[in-house]
């Protein structure tokens, strides 16, 4: 076993090479044995991932083809099918700037970019900090750091704070029976600065500075991690995935904010297995490590359950590594 996995029950490192799916492979030799593997682009001919590219619309985007654009007709549904597969992409083929793919699709979100320099359109002309956030960090991992329009997406980000530090989503703020097309489709809604922050808005901001070495040591950043670490376990104050049940629920490549994703953003922002908070939340995955060694993620059975547990594992002996190595 290697010094981190000695922290753990059981060595997560034969189910993760067992899978027998090549990328993650890759990434488990890479990441946590430290083995040489070439370069990431072998992964980019995967099958999978070619097949992805494929689908991937001129303008950079991919079209959504659910039929929710004729119930919510101000929602950019591309842009919300362009995060999801930049995503997978990034996350688990390991796709940076270098491919056409991410330059297209990176043309294609700054197109959504306002003066303000806000990415919108997912929630309508609302603004929308906790996508707004989770986009600039795929962007970010994929190595577009030192483009001005990410740098002036984060400072927008950093100008929307609540007084408490934290950031919500202020549509979130509307009673149910306002919510309207003509609020969707309407100017953005200001945030009311006195209300308390969103963990989930707070937690999906903070991966984008997560992901960006010039804003790990900024003070309001940093703020808004304590803040975050101190919700572990509870219910958000706003009705989307507020119960504390959604701590547990754990995806990868990330998306919603949840025990994993918090624990990956605070641990890359420096802060380590010395802070109680941190502790309680790496606990929880000691506790928790099945004889497989994975992880349960929260979600029920289906054709991709062992794939999606695998990948979760994946980011969860990431976290360990950076801790514990």
């Amino acid at each position: 076993m290697n010094e981190w996995t000695k922290v753990l029950r059981h060595d997560p490192v034969p189910s993760l090479l067992g899978l027998g799916n090549p990328a993650l492979a890759f990434f488990t030799r890479r990441d946590l044995l430290d083995e040489e593997v070439g370069p990431v682009e072998v992964l980019w001919e995967l099958p999978d991932a070619l097949k992805l590219v494929s689908k991937q619309q001129e303008n950079g985007s991919w079209r959504y083809k659910g039929s929710g654009p004729k119930t919510y007709p101000h929602t950019n549904y591309d842009l919300l099918e362009t995060f999801r597969n930049l995503r997978i992409l990034v996350g688990t083929y390991g796709f940076h700037c270098d491919h056409p793919s991410i330059q297209m699709a990176a043309e294609y979100v700054f197109s959504c970019q306002t003066e303000e320099g806000d990415i919108r359109g997912i929630i309508g002309n609302q603004y929308m900090p906790y996508y707004h956030g989770e986009i600039l960090a795929q962007l970010i991992t994929a190595g577009c750091d030192n483009d001005p329009r990410i740098r002036k997406g984060l400072e927008w980000l950093l100008t929307m704070c609540q007084d408490d530090g934290g950031w919500i989503v202020p549509a979130q703020a509307v009673p149910a029976k306002d919510k309207t097309d003509e609020l969707w489709g309407g100017e953005p809604i200001p945030p009311d600065r006195t209300l308390p922050f969103s963990h989930l808005a707070t937690g999906m901001v903070l991966r984008a500075f997560a992901a960006h070495p010039d804003f790990r040591d900024n003070s309001q950043v940093r703020g808004a991690a304590r803040l975050l670490k101190s919700r572990f376990f509870k219910a958000d104050k706003y009705n989307d995935r507020k119960g504390p049940q959604y701590w547990l629920k754990l995806q990868f490549p990330f998306w919603w904010s949840n025990l994993l994703t918090a624990l990956d953003s605070l641990t890359l922002l420096g802060f380590s297995v010395d802070d109680e908070q941190i502790k309680e939340g790496l606990d929880w995955f000691v506790d928790n490590q099945d004889e497989s060694g994975l992880w349960p993620t929260g979600y029920g059975k289906g054709r991709k359950t062992k794939s999606a547990k695998a990948w979760v594992g994946l980011a969860v002996c990431r976290v360990f590594r950076r801790v514990y190595a």
